[in-house]
C-alpha cells in the first residue's frame, strides 16, 4: 500500500469534530461490529470460500489492522502491534482466495487485537488530536463503516441468524408511494466541495455538468412492481436483457430476485437471514443486480436515472421563478438538519427497507422520497473518475477500480450517515446482487 499525501488532502479542511466526538463514533461502530460477530461460532467465522465475501475472522481482522495502520501507525508514527499483521490483513497485497488459508490468530486473539487498537486510539484521543491525525480518524471510522453493511448483508448471504442488538423488523402499512416528478433542467455541480467535510477522493471535485429536464419516480421500485415482471416471464424474455446481463442469467439460471422462494397463498416469499419471510409488497425491491434493473425498465420501458439527475432529483431545488435549476444545493434532500428515523431508514433504525411511502418528511425539494436510507439505489452511470482526479493516502480505494462498477446511491438501511451523504459514490460490478440494493427509474 503506497502512501502519497496528495494536494487534494494538503489543502482539505477538517470538520473539526473534537476527539470525544471521534472517540464516541470508534466506540459506536466497533458496538456494531461486535453486534453483527460475536455471536457466531468458530466455524460460522471463516465460512465458505465465495468470491462474494471475507471470512469474518479475516474480515474483523482486517477492520483493526485499517485503524491500526492509519492511525496509530500512520498518523502517530507508533511501531505495529503485530510484526505480521501486514502479511494478514492488507486487502492491496493478500489475495482475496488465500484469505481462508493464512495463519490467522485465533477468535480471541483477533477480538483482542481489535480491543488493544481501539484502547490505543482512544488513549491518544484523550490528550487531543491535531488537524493532520483527524482526517485518518475519519477514514478509518469510515472504513469500518462499510464492513459493519458489508458484515450485515454476509450474514443474508450465508444464512446466518438475524443479527440482535441492532435495530428490529422494519414496518410494514405506510404503501406504495406510485408516480413521477418533474425535475427541471440546467446547470448543475455534479460532486462534492472542500465544506462538505469528510469526502472520498472519488467525490472530488464538483464539476459543472448539464442537466436537460427529465421525470423521476417519486419512490424506488417495490417488490410488487417487480413480481409483476417476474411473473410476465421477465426472466426468459431474451430482448429484456443486454447481452452481459443475459451471459450472467444464463450462467446463475436466475427466474427471480436471489432470495425469493416463491408464492404462498398468493404472496411471494423469500429468505431473510435463516428464515422464510412473506415479501412485503411495498418495500422496495432488494438485493437485485444492475442486470435485472436494466431488464426490469426495458419491461416497463423505463429507464435508471444518470448519477448526475439522481443527484439533482436528491439535492436541487428549483429557482425562484420555476425556471430552471437553482445554483444551490442541499445538504441532505429535505435541508440542513442531520438525519433521524423521520426522514431516512438509517444507522439501522429498522433491520430491513420500510415501505416506499413511509419516511415522508425527508421528501426532496422535487417531492422524491427516500433518496437517502432503505436501499442504495442503481444509476445508469459508470464508476469512472472525475476530472483532474487524484488518490488520496489510501491510494486503493478507488481508481483500482474505475471503468469495471456501476455507481449507486444514497445509501440502505446497515449504512451509517457518515456513508450516506447524498454525495457519496458507492460503487459495485453490475452483477452483484448479494448487496442491499434496489433502483428508482426515470421516463423515457
Amino acid at each position: 500500500m503506497t502512501i502519497r499525501m496528495s494536494e487534494t488532502l494538503i489543502d482539505r479542511p477538517t470538520s473539526g469534530a473534537a476527539s470525544s466526538v471521534l472517540a464516541a463514533q470508534l466506540n459506536e461502530a466497533r458496538g456494531r461490529t461486535r453486534c453483527l460477530t460475536e455471536d457466531l461460532s468458530t466455524g460460522q467465522l471463516m465460512g465458505p470460500m465465495l468470491p462474494i465475501v471475507n471470512p469474518v475472522l479475516w474480515e474483523i481482522g482486517h477492520v483493526g489492522w485499517f485503524h491500526e495502520y492509519w492511525t496509530l501507525r500512520h498518523a502517530h508514527g507508533e511501531a505495529p502491534i503485530l510484526g505480521r499483521a501486514d502479511l494478514l490483513w492488507n486487502s492491496s497485497t493478500v489475495a482475496h482466495a488465500t484469505r481462508w488459508g493464512l495463519d490467522l490468530p485465533d477468535r480471541n486473539g483477533v477480538f483482542g487485537y481489535m480491543t488493544d487498537i481501539l484502547e490505543r486510539q482512544l488513549d491518544r484521543l484523550g490528550g487531543g488530536v491535531e488537524a493532520s491525525a483527524q482526517y485518518f480518524y475519519e477514514l478509518s471510522i469510515r472504513h469500518e463503516d462499510m464492513h459493519v453493511e458489508a458484515l450485515s448483508y454476509m450474514r443474508q448471504t450465508l444464512g446466518y441468524a438475524r443479527p440482535q442488538g441492532l435495530g428490529g423488523p422494519a414496518p410494514h402499512g405506510a404503501g406504495a408511494w406510485p408516480g413521477d416528478v418533474d425535475v427541471l433542467g440546467g446547470h448543475w455541480h455534479l460532486g462534492s466541495a472542500p465544506a462538505d467535510g469528510f469526502i472520498f477522493d472519488n467525490e472530488k471535485w464538483a464539476h459543472e455538468v448539464s442537466i436537460a429536464p427529465f421525470r423521476i419516480a417519486k419512490a424506488p421500485v417495490t417488490n410488487a412492481e417487480f413480481a409483476a415482471f417476474v411473473e410476465d416471464s421477465g426472466y426468459r424474455n431474451r430482448e429484456l436483457w443486454s447481452a452481459e446481463g443475459w451471459a450472467w442469467r444464463e450462467h446463475t439460471r436466475a427466474e427471480r430476485p436471489v432470495y425469493w422462494l416463491g408464492k404462498d397463498g398468493g404472496s411471494w416469499t423469500w429468505r431473510r437471514y435463516r428464515g422464510v419471510e412473506q415479501l412485503a409488497p411495498y418495500a422496495p425491491v432488494t438485493f437485485v443486480n444492475w442486470y435485472e434493473a436494466e431488464a426490469w425498465c426495458r419491461w416497463a420501458k423505463r429507464r435508471l436515472p444518470t448519477e448526475a439527475e439522481w443527484e439533482a432529483a436528491a439535492l436541487g431545488e428549483p429557482t425562484a421563478d420555476g425556471s430552471r435549476l437553482a445554483d444551490r444545493k442541499r445538504r441532505w434532500p429535505w435541508g440542513e438538519t442531520s438525519p433521524v428515523s423521520e426522514v431516512a431508514n438509517l444507522d439501522f433504525a429498522c433491520d430491513g427497507p420500510r415501505d416506499v411511502a413511509a419516511c415522508a418528511a425527508g421528501d426532496s425539494a422535487f417531492g422524491c422520497r427516500q433518496m437517502v436510507g432503505n436501499v442504495w439505489e442503481w444509476t445508469a452511470s459508470d464508476f469512472v473518475p472525475y476530472p483532474g482526479f487524484a488518490a488520496d493516502p489510501y491510494e486503493d480505494y478507488s481508481q483500482p477500480w474505475f471503468n469495471s462498477r456501476k455507481v449507486l446511491r444514497g445509501g440502505a438501511f446497515a449504512t451509517s450517515a457518515r456513508i450516506a451523504r447524498p454525495g457519496y459514490r458507492n460503487f459495485f460490478t453490475p452483477e452483484r446482487n448479494d448487496v442491499i440494493a434496489g433502483f428508482r427509474t426515470c421516463a423515457l
